[in-house]
């Protein structure tokens, strides 16, 4: 990591958390806008200030305030993301910051499969963790979301 940090986050975490967030609002509101409107030269200002405040934000996810950080968090999740993400987004620089602040934006327990894809491991890695009790069962079934939230902030 180099100089540049922001809860031990290097300057490379906070720039492609930065520009996942501002891909995900550009594909998500901006496009669609910029297809209805036509090209409205107004789009261009609300690009710069989303360009802005996507930095903001990642610094803020990123940034040592714990309320703040989560707080920054859900509020661009509920933006950008369902409650329900594909297995696959929870790798993305957006989708552990999540999975360490928040855990599941949705659920209070996962599928190990869902756990896995949070976590970074398998199936049956999450089997092993939950056996040696380093991740907890859910009363309802699956994995408790605050045990993964609470092993990914580690």
């Amino acid at each position: 990591m180099d100089g540049t940090r922001t809860r031990g986050a290097s300057t490379a975490t906070h720039t492609a958390l930065y520009r996942q967030l501002l891909a995900e609002i550009e594909g998500r509101f901006l496009a669609p806008l910029d297809a209805l409107l036509g090209g409205d030269a107004s789009l261009a200002a609300l690009r710069r200030r989303v360009d802005a405040d996507a930095q903001t934000w990642a610094a803020q996810i990123l940034g040592p305030d714990q309320a703040l950080a989560r707080s920054a968090a859900l509020r661009a999740l509920a933006v950008v993301q369902p409650s329900d993400p594909d297995p696959s987004w929870w790798r993305t620089p957006f989708g552990e910051a999540v999975v360490r602040l928040v855990g599941h934006p949705a659920r209070a327990s996962v599928s190990r499969s869902v756990a896995g894809a949070m976590l970074g491991i398998t199936r049956q890695g999450v089997q092993d963790l939950v056996n040696r009790g380093k991740l907890a069962r859910h009363p309802d079934g699956g994995v408790s979301v605050a045990s993964i939230r609470d092993r990914a902030a580690r």
